[in-house]
């Protein structure tokens, strides 16, 4: 177990001053660096009309993330389509709830939010079942969700207004780090996408949850650190053991 000095994560820096992150960096004077690998781009005006959605046949509109409240007021701003006052709004989480004061009137006879995960709002969306929904989704949506929507008879019309891509790392060609750090599958696409004969040779990969772990061993690499397991919940608690022990061994 060679000593890890640098650590790439394949996502955004995180905002503010406070990170797991940071205090990793500071624990094993290490360097780390974050990149997301991927991004989300907008479906266009001309391709939205293309599925044939009218979204002012609907009364209410289930968010999953930002990424969709974002895209779903810009295709209605670019397709000229003013949303009725009665729209309601059913998120995920609370802090979903709240991001929409960047577009309506906060109220909560019109704003509907689950507790952590899509499950959650399924049971708040159940109560309001004569609604008919709104689903703006991106081309990678998990399927569970529809899936959910399916079990209980909701009526909903998906359409996909955003998209995610692999982001140009081509300046990082000529750069390595003793460990990777991916969050997704689609961060180990973007990979493979920039560097087609990508080899692991002395860089360790660490992956967060199952369909992560699997990506990255459908393209026959190892995973050297998984997570979340049990006695190690986060990412950076299984990269902070992992460099303990390394760090140790290499000494």
């Amino acid at each position: 177990m060679d000593k890890v000095k640098s650590i790439l994560v394949s996502q955004p820096r995180p905002e503010g001053d406070k990170s797991p992150y940071f205090d990793l960096a500071d624990k094993h004077n290490l360097k780390i660096d974050f990149r997301p690998f991927i991004q989300v781009e907008g479906v266009d005006v001309k391709d939205f009309r293309a599925q044939r959605v009218n979204i002012l046949e609907h009364s209410a509109v289930i968010f999953t993330s930002k990424n969709s409240a974002d895209h779903f007021f810009r295709i209605c701003e670019e397709a000229r389509i003013t949303v009725p006052e009665s729209m309601k709004y059913f998120c995920v989480t609370e802090a979903i709830g709240f991001y929409l004061q960047n577009y309506v009137v906060y109220r909560k006879r019109k704003i509907f939010c689950g507790k952590t995960d899509f499950p959650s709002l399924v049971d708040v969306i159940r109560k309001h079942k004569n609604e008919r929904y709104y689903l703006p989704c991106s081309d990678q949506m998990k399927t569970d969700v529809t899936a959910l929507l399916d079990k209980y008879n909701i009526r909903y019309t998906r359409s996909e207004i955003y998209r995610t891509v692999s982001s140009d790392l081509s300046d990082l060609a000529d750069v390595n780090y003793d460990v990777l750090a991916f969050y997704s599958p689609w961060g180990i696409r973007s990979l493979f996408e920039n560097f087609p004969d990508f080899k692991k040779n002395q860089t360790r990969i660490a992956a967060f949850g199952l369909s992560t772990i699997k990506a990255v061993e459908d393209r026959g690499l190892t995973v050297d650190i998984p997570a979340p397991v049990p006695n190690a919940p986060s990412m950076t608690m299984a990269l902070d053991q992992y460099i303990t022990l390394a760090n140790k061994k290499s000494k």
